[in-house]
């Protein structure tokens, strides 16, 4: 049998160090399915939904820093991945995605499910290109690796079904596409200008991102020099919380209060491999300082003084020997303690709820925390999870944590948890689901059977979306359309051949959590948590504190007292806490 042009691509991925492919079949992606089922090396992650076959590529590639691969048929297929794909491409994690065309003699005769994907996707993607002659592939292929790779996103590589089955142009095998990482550090005139900052300020605080991922200890020793807290992003949590006597925690939105005073009270700010988005939490008229290997990305979000293009690693390499050890310690002292009185009364609430009914949501992440594996891979759906995940999960340098951080998308902690499973078959991964989020993709429940797969899953079971009443009550508007009529979560993970295990009481938590852990295969604990727990972010605005009372009164003018008294009484525990 002649070689084909899908042939010439599974093989370029093989020797390339792709493993598997995530995806649903469909006619115009025969081509190529067929070439993998042929080769029978290359392993096909099927799933249910393309969206779900994204996020699970982004999660993989999240976790290996290698080139993760998903595909999909022509039309309504592909068009599933681009919100899996925006999230891989915003969190920027190499992803290749194939997505399969209609015919080319039909294109712009408004054939039978006809889109424009190299349009469609260039806004989701690092490169995007359509094959129009077989000759084309081999190159586009590997410029699109590359890309994917070395840019750090989403390469689509747009293919008509009958190109996938045409013979290999002569020659067509490229070389391995692999990942080469740089050694890329600014310029000596820019690294003196930031030791002079930092040099003359009396109160550094460095704030963290997943730009630290790779440079634990360069991150200490900085801070160490500089006698400056760290407050880490949320997406820097797994790589600056662990072994830092300088960690004061989060800021942000879902932050601790400690990680929003040790960046209003400094003096410089040293932002390390973070694009933070919100503007309202950085300090006024303090120099900035921010490092970045992506230099578009330098001052995005606040005015930076000194612009250092490079990795966090190779920056502070180079950084160090020029910074002045600071003697006074009193700024990092009192935000180190600030820290630990916020920590401490978070814990609190934690252990004060482990026997109370309805369960509260801080418990079942305390939980979790305490009895998954030390090396454990968590995911997080974006809304609560995401809450109690950030303050009740302790990173250890072994531990992974993967969420939609910057795409905030609903329905990513399943499929995520899928990529992670796959690829690190010997891993324990927890995933960490809203009701929302798991309700919306729930069918890759399947996908876990199908693939044996022994993810476990916690839902936290409220019937709300409950972050989405949480924004509405700080804007002052009475909650409304934000009701889940949930079915029984439990029942239908035991249906789909998964051990479902359901919670409605507080004593019966962690004998669940230990039985879904021990199981030999995939499991679903559904907790049935409490629907009004308030969570607070570490700052309140004048316009959030007005927006909670107009929330409050127009609550009541509708008839919803008591609702009201239910959340005065849950949070007043949030409020002693922060």
């Amino acid at each position: 049998m002649a070689i084909t042009v899908a042939d010439v691509m599974v093989s370029t991925l093989k020797t390339s160090g792709v493993q598997r492919v995530y995806g649903l079949p469909g006619d115009s992606l025969n081509g190529f399915t067929d070439a993998i089922r042929r080769d029978g090396d290359l392993a096909w992650e099927h799933v249910r939904h393309e969206e779900g076959a994204a996020f699970a590529a982004a999660a993989e590639a999240a976790l290996t820093g290698e080139l993760a691969v998903c595909a999909a048929s022509c039309g309504p297929g592909n068009l599933h991945l681009i919100n899996g794909l925006f999230d891989a491409n915003r969190s920027g994690v190499p992803v290749l995605a194939v997505a399969a065309h209609i015919p080319r003699v039909e294109i712009g005769g408004g054939y039978f499910q006809e889109t424009h994907p190299e349009n469609l996707f260039r806004e989701c993607s690092v490169y995007c290109e359509l094959v129009s002659v077989p000759e084309q592939l081999p190159r586009i292929l590997v410029a699109a690796m590359r890309a994917a790779l070395h840019r750090g996103g989403v390469a689509v590589v747009v293919v008509p079904g009958e190109v996938f089955l045409a013979d290999a142009p002569a020659g067509a095998l490229p070389p391995p596409v692999r990942r080469v990482p740089p050694v890329l550090r600014p310029d000596d005139a820019s690294l003196a200008a930031a030791a002079g900052v930092l040099n003359a300020a009396q109160r550094v605080t460095i704030l963290a991102g997943a730009g630290c991922g790779g440079a634990h200890d360069q991150l200490v020793a900085l801070a160490g020099a500089l006698q400056a807290p760290v407050v880490h992003a949320f997406r820097g949590k797994e790589f600056a919380e662990y072994d830092n006597p300088y960690d004061v925690g989060m800021t942000g939105l879902i932050g601790f209060t400690s990680g929003y005073r040790a960046m209003e009270h400094c003096d410089a700010l040293l932002m390390l491999g973070t694009d933070f988005p919100y503007r309202d939490f950085f300090p006024e008229d303090v120099p900035v300082i921010q490092v970045d290997v992506r230099g578009e990305h330098i001052g995005r979000r606040v005015a930076v003084q000194v612009p250092l293009v490079g990795t966090v690693k190779d920056t502070a390499d180079s950084l160090l020997p020029l910074v002045e050890a600071k003697r006074d310690h009193a700024h990092l002292d009192r935000m180190t303690a600030h820290y630990r009185r916020a920590r401490h009364r978070l814990d609190k609430l934690a252990e004060q709820g482990r026997h109370q009914t309805p369960i509260h949501p801080q418990v079942v992440a305390a939980t979790v925390d305490r009895l998954a594996a030390d090396d454990a891979i968590f995911t997080f759906d974006v809304g609560t999870p995401s809450i109690w995940s950030a303050r009740y999960l302790h990173m250890n340098g072994s531990r992974r944590l993967i969420g939609s951080f910057s795409h905030g998308s609903m329905a990513n902690a399943l499929p995520h948890a899928i990529g992670a499973q796959a690829s690190h078959p010997g891993r324990q991964v927890v995933a960490l689901c809203g009701d929302g989020g798991l309700g919306m993709l729930l069918g890759e429940l399947i996908t876990l059977r199908q693939a044996h797969l022994p993810v476990k899953i916690v839902v936290f079971a409220n019937g709300a979306l409950s972050f989405v009443e949480l924004e509405m009550k700080a804007a002052g508007i009475p909650t409304y359309g934000t009701d889940l009529d949930n079915p029984d979560f439990a029942g239908i993970a035991r249906a789909t051949g998964l051990l479902g295990l359901q919670v409605t009481k507080a004593g019966d938590l962690e004998g669940a959590l230990q039985e879904a852990f021990a199981h030999d295969g995939p499991a679903l604990v559904e907790v049935h948590t409490a629907r009004q727990e308030l969570s607070l972010p570490p700052h309140l605005s004048y316009q959030q504190v007005e927006g909670f009372s107009l929330w409050a009164t127009r609550t009541v003018l509708s008839g919803g007292g008591d609702e009201l008294v239910e959340v005065t009484r849950t949070n007043l525990r949030e409020l002693e806490a922060e």
